[in-house]
């Protein structure tokens, strides 16, 4: 099936310099979101994207089974504010989870906050949240059509009251509030020409640190740490467990490492009524400290200070200088320290990842010692509540095949007793008919990549069965276990294998494995993707023409670049809102923020990495007989001010301009543009559902899947 393909102009008198070395950027028009021939082109494409998966046999029915399968109830765990408990809780499909409370565990939750009231379409979001103290005042963040632009509005808990308070221009943002529960520290951006809605691209640059006195206008909010010299700079601020300090972290791009500056607030006895005087404890950027609690001036840090896998440090702010900082939990030999948190007032909760896969441990904070380990299914802990001044713990176990087993404990019970306090499980699904393995293959330089595979029990390796393999690889994020309905309705009813490749770039190993895939090592990511679609080949799941790669963001960006280095190693490929232009992402946004892990153009070493695998600038007519690209399907939304939509619009422009008139090309090259859509967080549970079905459908078609019942 060859296509038609719109017409799209091309600027041949756009050509960059980069040290020397000329670079066209023909779809540079692209870059402007409110022009009308953008938004022609996003048109034309929607137009031949939309007949396409309305064609595909699956579409209507996998909805239908996504549905039916989507509406299971949804906890998160509870945590105590105040003397109040609460909760999020979705029916199944809500659109937004809503916030639960209850006067204690075994009373009747009530509706407290319910984010589906913000808009009729589900498109307005809560995103953060922050009680204070006593837990009398709720601060709360909203987002419209999925853009990281929040305002911060304020409830008295009692009755539920809406307080006037509001603050805007607010973005990447802490909410800390003093424990004497007059106000709150928060971050924004200055006022700048132009539109802030999430669909424009201008930097966001001299994020500063407000302190908001409640009950009062936000212009007369006290401004308490700007960094004028350092315009990339964002910070956020925690005030400590007993409420005398507020420690100030400090980052200049999405690396593992931060600045820490703290102030005591005994001696700002008048008050928060300017900056701050800060007192800079660590005044580099040489590793990251993240505050775990204190006692009197003994803070206990998580760091990878020397720690690769990352350790606790207790450093006394009466003593600060280094000699005489101490190991409170040294780093372990394989396992990743992932958090810490300090509970019942003695006791440290740490959970660690042993290949992947989550341990939760207790621990003495006064001495480090180990007192026990709670045990866990292969899987994931994604949820733990529990503060210093509470007496019970609460966490959230998942796995590909456990939606949810939430566990309580109670610390005053001895002996110590977790007992499930709620577990979910999905209607017309059985896990037992499944199985997941974790894998170890070699990846081209002879590293061990770990990659869990889950399929159909009994199925016969004989090369027949579609694969969807899902990597990312980037940021020092860690892919762990999930429950994902969409994957196991493509393993049930599409026969398929669904593979999780953990390859280098993510947190999995520490910061070893972090900075193996970031900067120069950056190939590294692509390769191990590569290694693991060979593996699922050679070892019988799969077969190229029936091989799937997905990714998101910075797992986008390697689907993107995957596809133009190795065409004949898949049948389809899925990029969701990906970074493709590599040489001008830092000039939109926060794109400034990823040149810790990708480089910046602007240097030339870095450019020369940059060119070799920016996706928009290696797209060429594959060499070899027979070999196409395979099936491209591109998703993105016009309010994502996070990878702002232009990445995705010009490498479609280019695959199209490159590869769509070429006779051989039959596989269709796609783009959908969602409108009142972001980067992801805060998305509707109804465009969730037709996201995944048009994803499924298009895959369907493309690999000539059949729905088996």
């Amino acid at each position: 099936m060859s296509f038609q393909y719109p017409q799209t102009y091309r600027d041949e008198a756009v050509v960059d310099d980069y040290h020397g070395q000329k670079i066209p950027d023909p779809y540079s028009w692209l870059e402007d979101p409110d022009s009308e021939k953008t938004q022609a082109f996003v048109n034309s494409q929607n137009q031949l994207t939309l007949p396409y998966l309305e064609g595909c046999e699956v579409r209507e029915v996998f909805k239908e089974r996504m549905t039916e399968l989507y509406d299971y109830p949804k906890y998160s765990c509870p945590f105590k504010r105040g003397n109040r408990y609460f909760h999020f809780y979705n029916t199944g499909l809500q659109n937004q989870s809503v916030m639960y409370m209850q006067e204690n565990l075994d009373a009747e939750p009530s509706v407290f906050l319910d984010p589906n009231t913000f808009s009729e379409d589900g498109t307005v979001a809560l995103r953060g949240y922050a009680f204070s103290e006593d837990g009398e005042i709720l601060a709360y963040g909203i987002s419209a059509s999925g853009s990281d632009w929040v305002e911060i509005r304020f409830l008295r808990v009692e009755g539920a009251k809406p307080l006037e308070d509001k603050l805007e221009r607010v973005k990447f943002s802490c909410m800390a509030w003093t424990h004497d529960g007059c106000g709150l520290f928060y971050n924004s951006y200055p006022v700048q020409d132009g539109k802030s809605d999430g669909t424009e691209t201008s930097t966001n640059l001299h994020q500063k640190l407000f302190y908001h006195a409640l009950g009062t206008p936000q212009s007369k909010d006290v401004l308490c740490a700007e960094f004028p010299d350092q315009p990339k700079w964002m910070s956020g601020v925690e005030v400590s467990d007993d409420g005398q300090y507020v420690l100030l972290s400090i980052r200049e791009g999405c690396d593992p490492v931060n600045r820490l500056w703290y102030c005591d607030l005994q001696t700002v006895p008048k008050g928060i009524t300017g900056l701050l005087p800060w007192v800079k404890l660590i005044d580099n950027f040489d590793a990251e400290y993240e505050y775990v609690t204190n006692e009197g001036t003994v803070f206990t840090f998580k760091t990878n200070l020397e720690a690769p896998r990352y350790r606790l440090l207790n450093i006394d702010f009466s003593q600060p200088s280094m000699s005489s900082w101490k190991e409170l939990i040294p780093q372990h030999d394989k396992d990743v320290l992932v958090f810490a948190t300090c509970t019942f007032s003695s006791f440290l909760f740490v959970c660690f990842m042993h290949d992947v896969k989550n341990v939760l441990k207790m621990f003495r904070l006064a001495s480090g010692e180990e007192v026990r380990t709670f045990p866990l299914d292969v899987g994931s802990l994604v949820g733990f509540t529990g503060r210093k001044k509470d007496s019970e713990i609460f966490y959230y176990f998942t796995s590909f095949l456990s939606p949810a087993i939430i566990y309580h404990c109670d610390l005053t019970q001895e002996p110590l007793q977790p007992h499930v306090f709620r577990e979910v499980t999905v209607k017309g699904f059985n896990p037992s008919e499944y199985q997941t393995t974790q894998v170890f293959y070699p990846s081209k330089d002879g590293t061990q990549i770990p990659m869990f595979i889950v399929h159909k029990k009994g199925i016969q390796l004989d090369g027949s069965h579609p694969a969807f393999l899902y990597g990312y690889g980037g940021f020092n994020i860690s892919i762990t276990p999930s429950y994902s309905v969409s994957r196991l309705i493509f393993v049930r009813h599409l026969g398929g294998v669904l593979a999780v490749a953990n390859i280098r770039g993510g947190g999995e190993y520490g910061e070893t494995w972090h900075k193996a895939g970031m900067l120069a090592n950056k190939q590294n990511c692509f390769t191990d993707f590569q290694c693991a679609a060979e593996y699922l080949i050679k070892e019988g799941y799969s077969s190229p023409k029936k091989l799937t790669i997905n990714g998101g963001s910075n797992g986008g960006l390697l689907v993107g670049a995957c596809v133009n280095q190795r065409p004949d190693l898949f049948g389809c490929a899925v990029a969701q809102v990906g970074v493709m232009d590599m040489l001008k992402f830092h000039k939109f946004t926060i794109g400034h923020a990823w040149t810790t892990d990708f480089g910046c153009s602007e240097i030339k070493d870095q450019f020369e990495w940059l060119i070799k695998y920016s996706p928009l600038h290696n797209i060429r007519i594959p060499e070899g007989e027979g070999v196409q690209y395979p099936s491209v399907l591109l998703l993105t939304g016009d309010h994502d001010d996070r990878v702002v939509p232009l990445h995705s619009l010009k490498y479609m422009a280019t695959l199209q301009h490159v590869l769509g008139r070429w006779p051989s090309q039959n596989n269709p090259l796609l783009i959908h543009v969602d409108t009142k859509s972001g980067h992801g967080a805060g998305k509707p549970t109804s465009k969730v559902i037709q996201e995944v079905a048009d994803t499924y459908a298009f895959i369907a078609r493309c690999l000539n899947l059949k729905w088996v019942k």
